[in-house]
């Protein structure tokens, strides 16, 4: 059996930047031990797997899919950039005619909007995250420390998103992007002291320099941590920005931020927090960098 299957580098408008995801558009149901399989041989960060709801398979004209995440190593509940890839497959390379499009996954319904200059717009729930208990600051120290190594004395403030559950870890204003790039976790160390039961991803991040006057159109810089994932780095992380968003939104007193990922491929995200309906707005655009077959028996 074959499956025709793109790799795609959301978040860029040029190939091997941004964050890749593999997208399979599926022409029938597969068991999960399948999909995990194909994933694991994938060996992204994400790979989605796409299907029209309803009778039949019209890619074309269909506006309702079903849409699934998994890492190498397990499936997740919420994956921006793959979301960002899935809506570009369906848009640029299977025909699909639709202006917005609705997918059902396991947060919820997602809507994807094409926007002017190829951009495409991700509806998302906000996931404000929230001050850390006595019991949770305790427990989570040690994560605090491991994450951030040599700017652990720079950690203004610790937040929980227990929906998601990540862990937001904000440097001090004094931090640059520089700085943010140079720390070196230690992810070894962070597997080692917690079991991923509170925190299955870590945001390192500061405010950027538009906010302080700098030379740089952005407001927020970040990182994203994700060795309970299988991946210790993630490229730039959509998910990760339905929390930036809400967080920054309100300590800067802005509602739309555009914000850098500060991975070595990296990539810029437009989050535009809408509070009076707890949604996100994500703009990005992506590049087909592959596109081909799998077989898998």
């Amino acid at each position: 059996m074959k499956l025709q299957i793109f790799t795609v580098d959301a978040f860029s408008s040029r190939p091997f930047e941004g964050n890749p995801a593999a997208v399979v558009p599926l022409t029938e149901e597969l068991d999960d031990e399948t999909l995990q399989k194909i994933a694991s041989e994938m060996n992204l960060s994400e790979t989605a797997y796409i299907r029209p709801t309803g009778s039949g398979f019209d890619w074309v004209e269909s506006n309702h899919f079903s849409l699934r995440w998994f890492t190498p190593v397990t499936e997740i509940p919420l994956c921006g950039h793959a979301t960002l890839a899935s809506a570009h497959v369906i848009f640029s390379c299977l025909g699909n005619t639709r202006n917005e499009i609705k997918f059902d996954t396991l947060s919820g319904e997602l809507i994807v909007r094409r926007e002017k200059d190829e951009q495409l717009l991700m509806d998302f729930p906000a996931n404000a995250p929230k001050a850390l208990d006595s019991k949770q600051t305790l427990l989570l120290a040690p994560l605090v420390e491991a994450s951030t190594t040599s700017l652990r004395s720079k950690v203004q403030e610790v937040r929980l998103c227990s929906t998601i559950k990540y862990l937001l870890i904000r440097f001090s204003d004094s931090v640059t992007r520089e700085d943010l790039e140079g720390v070196q976790p230690n992810y070894s160390e962070m597997m080692k002291v917690h079991d991923g039961s509170l925190v299955k991803g870590v945001i390192l991040t500061a405010v950027g320099d538009a906010h302080k006057g700098g030379p740089s159109k952005y407001h927020v810089f970040s990182r994203f941590l994700g060795p309970w994932y299988g991946v210790n780095e993630d490229p730039v992380t959509g998910s990760a920005h339905t929390v930036l968003g809400p967080y920054w939104s309100k300590e800067l007193g802005i509602q739309e931020l555009f914000c850098r990922q500060c991975c070595r491929r990296g990539g810029d995200v437009t989050a535009l927090h809408k509070p009076e309906t707890q949604r996100v707005h994500l703009k990005g655009v992506a590049t087909t960098v592959i596109n081909g077959h799998i077989t898998i028996g």
